[in-house]
C-alpha cells in the first residue's frame, strides 16, 4: 500500500512538472571509505506560491551486501510571511544476507515550517526562524545490552528549532538544535540495524549517512556570500549525542558557485570524529544544478 501512495504521488509530480514554469535538475555524489552515496533530483516551480520535487538516492554501504534505495516527494508551499515544507520518504525493502538480521525499510514524513522575522528588501536583510517535525517508522533488528536480538517495527521523531539570518549583505549565520523521541522505548537497547538515514528528520549540518540513534544534535553554519556573483563559502558544525554511539563533532567546509548561466555547484568537505578520535571519517561532496 506504501509503495502504491508513493506511485501516485511520483506520477502526480511529474505530470505536474511537464507543466511547471520553472525547473531545477540535479545530481550529487557523496563519498567516503564507508559509503558511496549517488542523489538524483528534481524540482519544479508549479505557480509563484508551491513547488514540488523528486529526489532519488543510492546509497552503497559497507554493512550491507545490497544498495540502499530511497525516494524524497519534497513540496514547498510559500505564503508572505510563512514557508511550510513537506517531504515524504520511503525506503525499499534491502534484504538480508544474514538470517539472523530482518530485512530493513522505511518510511516516513518530514515537516518544516518557516517563518520570517524579518524582511527588509529595501536593504536585503532577513531573519527566519523555523520550527520541524519529523516521523519515522523503521523496520529492523534492535540488539540490546543483554546480547538478545529481536525484528522491530520502530518508530522515531525529531524535533528542531533554528533561526537564519543575514548581515551586511555578505554573511549569513544559522543555527539549529535537535531533539528525538522514540516512542517505542529506548531502554537496554545497544543498536538498530535499519537502513534509513537519520538526516531525513533533521539536517545537523553532516553529509555522513547517520544510522546511530541520536540523543540530540546542535549545529550552526557561518557563510559568506558574494551576491553578485552567486557564490558562497561556508562553514559548519555540528555536535550530537546519541543512545547507541559515543558523542561525534563534525566540521564542513564548502563552496558553491556559478559555473555557467542557469548551471551552479557546491563542492564540501566533511570531517566527522567521535570525541575519543577511535572513529574518525573524511567525507566529501559535490552537486551540480541546471535550472530550465
Amino acid at each position: 500500500m506504501k509503495k502504491l501512495i508513493l506511485f501516485f504521488m511520483l506520477c502526480a509530480v511529474s505530470s505536474a512538472a511537464l507543466q511547471a514554469r520553472t525547473v531545477d535538475v540535479s545530481a550529487a555524489y557523496i563519498g567516503s571509505s564507508r559509503f558511496d552515496q549517488v542523489r538524483a533530483g528534481a524540482a519544479a516551480a508549479l505557480s509563484l506560491n508551491l513547488l514540488a520535487g523528486v529526489e532519488a538516492k543510492y546509497i552503497k554501504e559497507k554493512d550491507f551486501k545490497d544498495p540502499i534505495y530511497s525516494v524524497n516527494v519534497p513540496f514547498r508551499m510559500d505564503f508572505d510571511l510563512l514557508k511550510i515544507n513537506i517531504t515524504p520518504f520511503y525506503y525499499f525493502k534491502n534484504k538480508s544476507d544474514n538470517p539472523a538480521y530482518q530485512d530493513a525499510s522505511a518510511y516516513g514524513l518530514a515537516t518544516q515550517f518557516i517563518m520570517t522575522l524579518e524582511d527588509d528588501e529595501v536593504n536585503d536583510l532577513y531573519t527566519h526562524a523555523y520550527i520541524g517535525v519529523a516521523y519515522a517508522r523503521q523496520k529492523g533488528t534492535a540488539f540490546y545490552d543483554d546480547g538478545s536480538e529481536s525484528d522491530e517495527n520502530y518508530s522515531q521523531m525529531a524535533y528542531t528549532l533554528g533561526l537564519h539570518k543575514n548581515f551586511f549583505r555578505a554573511f549569513g549565520f544559522e543555527a539549529a538544535a535537535s531533539v528525538f523521541q522514540y516512542p517505542d522505548g529506548i531502554t537496554r537497547l545497544k543498536s538498530f540495524r535499519g537502513v534509513m538515514d537519520q538526516q531525513e528528520l533533521a539536517f545537523t549540518q553532516t553529509f555522513d549517512v547517520v544510522h546511530d540513534l541520536a540523543k540530540y544534535t546542535l549545529g550552526a553554519r557561518i557563510t559568506r556570500m558574494w551576491t553578485d556573483n552567486h557564490s558562497t563559502l561556508y562553514l559548519g558544525y555540528r555536535y550530537g549525542e546519541y543512545y547507541t554511539a559515543d558523542p561525534e563533532h563534525s566540521f564542513m567546509v564548502g563552496n558553491s558557485f556559478t559555473v555557467a548561466r542557469a548551471v551552479s555547484a557546491d563542492i564540501a568537505y566533511n570531517h566527522v570524529r567521535t570525541i575519543h578520535n577511535d572513529n574518525k571519517r573524511d567525507i566529501l561532496y559535490a552537486r551540480l544544478a541546471v535550472s530550465f
